[in-house]
């Protein structure tokens, strides 16, 4: 389905701040309940409601889905679930402020991984946004580290496997036409996986879910069914280092949600490492038109 680049950029720019505000819901659920039950729930609920989505999606595409792009996707849906589970056990383990920061490393990552592993340089001037971004992630949490621990280590870990569903997300859901179902399929894989693992290693129960009901409702239908659901649609039409750099916007919510509803504030050079992310964002999406513009001349 054609989609303007103004209309892509919406839609990654409404799933960071969904993502943003999930970090509260996030860390508030596991006082109620394990890591892998909150994936399991959360990931299920969000793949069987766009489930329905999925399959009218698929049953509009001529063309099938080849057996090299079923083993992307289960690919995909592996990272996925990685990226989330260590997430949530990370957060168990360290500060909010950590946590924003470190799994903002996918910013890195990214283009790290596109260039070494397979041989796509992004543009250049991705390799000046990253910095900024990064600079600007630190200084929006307050520009420390809190002693790295074990669940910062998982942090960083799962920084790696979102930077790969970053770059295979938008490739798939552009290659099969159908990145509702690509997208169906990873949250059903990751709801699946954690469910019996949390009942394999934890001991989940219906009261539990009862008291966390809030948490996994916002994080099953806005951050997963909506958030990465948006995301797939968004960057079939942005490359992935670029998509990385607009997506680390979701501390910058994370900032705002903390305000609002922790009551948090903002340092000073808070303010500084916002001006940076979007400073960053702003150059990885307007100089490469600026310059494409000057080489063509208007019109």
């Amino acid at each position: 389905m054609p989609m303007s680049r103004t209309a892509a950029l919406a839609c990654l720019f409404v799933a960071t701040a969904i993502w943003g505000f999930a970090f509260i819901a996030q860390k508030s659920a596991m006082d109620a309940m394990g890591p892998l039950t909150f994936t399991g729930a959360r990931f299920l609920l969000g793949g069987l409601l766009i489930l329905p989505l999925a399959l009218r999606e698929h049953a509009r595409r001529p063309n099938p889905v080849t057996g090299r792009q079923w083993g992307l996707i289960l690919f995909l849906s592996l990272n996925f679930f990685l990226g989330a589970v260590l997430q949530q056990y990370g957060v168990l383990f360290t500060t909010v402020t950590n946590s924003g920061f470190l799994t903002g490393l996918y910013v890195m990552f990214v283009p790290v991984i596109l260039l070494l592993v397979f041989r796509q340089p992004p543009h250049r001037v991705v390799w000046f946004g990253v910095p900024m971004a990064l600079i600007g992630l630190f200084l929006l949490n307050g520009a420390r580290l809190d002693g790295l621990n074990t669940g910062d280590m998982l942090v960083i870990a799962s920084a790696v496997f979102w930077a790969m569903h970053v770059l295979l997300i938008g490739y798939l859901a552009r290659e099969t036409g159908r990145p509702i179902m690509v997208s169906s399929m990873s949250f059903l894989f990751a709801g699946m996986v954690g469910s019996i693992g949390a009942l394999g290693f934890e001991t989940p129960s219906l009261d539990q879910l009862g008291a966390g009901w809030i948490e996994i409702l916002y994080a099953g239908v806005l951050s997963t069914a909506v958030g990465f659901t948006l995301q797939a649609i968004g960057q079939q039409h942005v490359p992935p280092a670029n998509a990385a750099i607009i997506l680390s916007a979701e501390s910058l919510f994370a900032a705002l949600g903390g305000a609002v509803i922790l009551g948090e504030r903002l340092q000073v050079m808070g303010y500084f490492g916002i001006v940076l992310i979007f400073a960053a964002i702003l150059a990885v999406e307007l100089l490469p038109a600026l310059a494409r513009r000057t080489v063509t001349g208007p019109g």
